[in-house]
């Protein structure tokens, strides 16, 4: 009798298709406000072009104090801590372990979605392949995000989309082509390479391109910084950016191992102690198809600088647009267009305008194309995940749509973001009942300041009281409250930098060129270590359990007491002798 293929049937509030950070992010934002999450990822590991398959660097806004924050700088915390020398060993790990120490998500990886049932306009269930146990997973739930990338959800649920790039007429945008077409920015194979005490040859592969220096112009390859990753080894713009992925690799991959026969043998670089590490099999995308929402953010949309009501992320990368030709291109490989750093990312933009239950998030939501070469950068990819894992909370709430949170419910979905560490450009964070009712006092500092909802320096002011280890602020109530939990933001330096053996280069997750010495990082001084706390009871201050060996920006603790108020003394930092603190809030 022939064996019948398994399909199991899952049941949840929230189906997240893709694991790369969007997709990441939207699954933990849900799954900590109470949402039931099934992620479904066709890779056997989280992160996406972050992740140690593909190995892009995560980018985002560009400028002082402008890092994003909220979860992805929870990972990068993380990372900071656990992962001194930058190695993609333990960040797949980090990845790996924040999704899964997640009791409200269900996780199908090496799992890819190929098929989906629908009711009207209302997508029912979605159900993948996959691959390791030879089994299919159907996914029924109240609510899908498809935070894929390639947006597989699109031909599959005929939500509306589109590819390529808008005539400059449709939405008057000075850097769009005269005409539409078809073309896309590449795809790249990145490439990782590490200096050694040790000379070593280099043989190609027979079918490797050669090339010579003047074949690559704009494209030489920085051998001294550890920033260097080949991403200019671009293909597939003027391609198919999903149906010939498979070809396109193969061209990528003799590119790649042409370019370090380059490097090696050509004589144009001392690389005889330089070898090769890493060559990646999985093409990096940078674009595909795009859903149409309920807005379309626009090149005039991304430099209006307009502060939406319905903001719930920012961007701040340029806007990066890659030749479509790719590495054949005679010309550089991409022209930064001017971007304001922060933009306004509207809601609108991040559910489907004619599928009733389909959100999005990542380099696929409802954007130009122009528009797009700034909002696919990776940490701006993040924040958007996390606004729409942060909305389907907001859904199961009240039994209503995506589009219903921005009719009735967005100041709620701000709100929650704000709390959970997302800056939103122009809002501020409401201060509890209880700190609006309180005397604040310290024995140092402005105590002002923890009230204004600014968490971060802004404007060229610092937001935060400072003072010294040891020093305390006291939260008098005006009279005997109950005290669920004390909500404390430290300073995790948003202008970080690490120091290499170049000089100051810019935080990176990971290391992707690797020089002979290169210093390790570590968890930014600024942030308080050990903190103690006490609460006022019968006007006896009383020590309950604070912070020890904090290495993250947000502190959510636990109070649950009647008190007349509590003292909050930072003891240490990493290494800053002041201490920062942006806010402090009673619940």
């Amino acid at each position: 009798m022939k064996e019948r293929l398994t399909k199991i049937i899952h049941e949840c509030d929230f189906c997240v298709v893709g694991g790369g950070l969007a997709g990441m992010c939207a699954a933990i934002a849900a799954a900590r406000r109470g949402v039931h999450v099934v992620i479904m990822q066709d890779r056997p590991l989280f992160g996406g072009n972050a992740s140690s398959e593909i190995r892009m660097w995560v980018c985002g806004a560009n400028g002082d104090n402008k890092r994003e924050t909220g979860i992805i700088e929870e990972i990068n915390l993380e990372n900071l801590y656990r992962n001194p020398s930058r190695g993609y060993p333990v960040w797949d790990s980090i990845l790996f372990e924040f999704v899964k120490r997640e009791k409200n998500i269900d996780v199908l990886l090496n799992c890819s979605c190929n098929d989906c049932e629908m009711e009207g306009g209302t997508i029912k269930s979605i159900t993948g392949w996959q691959t390791t146990t030879q089994k299919f997973h159907e996914v029924r739930a109240k609510l899908f995000a498809d935070c894929s990338g390639d947006s597989i959800l699109a031909p599959l649920t005929g939500a509306l989309c589109r590819t390529g790039r808008e005539a400059r007429s449709e939405y008057e945008e000075s850097i769009a082509p005269e005409v539409a077409d078809k073309k896309t920015m590449g795809m790249s194979c990145l490439i990782q390479a590490r200096k050694s005490n040790v000379k070593s040859t280099y043989i190609p592969p027979v079918w490797a391109y050669k090339f010579t220096k003047d074949d690559l112009p704009y494209r030489l390859p920085e051998m001294e910084n550890p920033s260097e990753n080949f991403w200019s080894m671009e293909l597939g713009g003027v391609n198919d950016s999903i149906s010939d992925t498979e070809e396109l690799r193969d061209e990528l991959l003799k590119v790649a191992y042409g370019m370090w026969d380059f490097v090696k043998n050509s004589g144009e670089y001392d690389a005889d102690n330089w070898e090769l590490t890493f060559v990646g099999f999985l093409p990096g995308k940078r674009e595909s198809r795009r859903y149409i929402g309920d807005y379309v953010l626009t090149q005039n949309a991304v430099r209006s600088g307009e502060i939406y009501t319905d903001t719930c992320a920012y961007g701040g990368w340029t806007m990066d647009d890659h030749v479509p030709e790719g590495i054949w291109s005679k010309e550089p490989p991409t022209t930064h267009h001017d971007a304001p750093s922060p933009y306004c990312i509207p809601y609108r933009c991040l559910y489907s305008k004619n599928i009733d239950n389909l959100f999005f998030a990542g380099r696929n939501i409802s954007v130009t194309h122009s528009a797009l070469s700034s909002t696919r950068v990776m940490a701006t990819c993040a924040l958007l995940g996390q606004a729409v894992g942060t909305a389907a909370s907001v859904c199961k709430k009240y039994g209503i749509s995506p589009r219903g949170v921005y009719e009735m419910h967005i100041d709620e979905l701000k709100y929650d973001l704000m709390y959970d560490g997302c800056w939103l450009p122009g809002n501020t964070l409401e201060p509890s009942e209880i700190m609006k009712a309180s005397e604040i006092t310290s024995t140092e500092g402005e105590t002002d300041v923890l009230l204004n909802g600014h968490e971060r320096p802004v404007d060229g002011d610092m937001n935060c009281w400072q003072g010294k280890p040891g020093s305390s602020i006291e939260v008098r109530f005006d009279s005997n409250r109950y005290a669920d939990t004390v909500r404390i933001v430290f300073d995790s330096d948003l202008n970080r930098e690490t120091i290499g053996a170049e000089g100051f280069l810019p935080e990176k997750s990971c290391i992707c060129n690797m020089p002979l010495y290169l210093a390790p990082v570590h968890t930014p001084e600024t942030l308080v270590k050990d903190l103690k706390l006490e609460i006022l009871i019968d006007g006896k201050w009383e020590e309950i359990d604070g912070v020890k060996n904090n290495h993250q920006r947000i502190a959510v603790i636990r109070i649950k007491r009647n008190c007349g108020g509590i003292r909050i003394t930072p003891l240490s930092t990493h290494g800053s002798e002041k201490v920062n603190i942006f806010s402090v809030n009673i619940y």
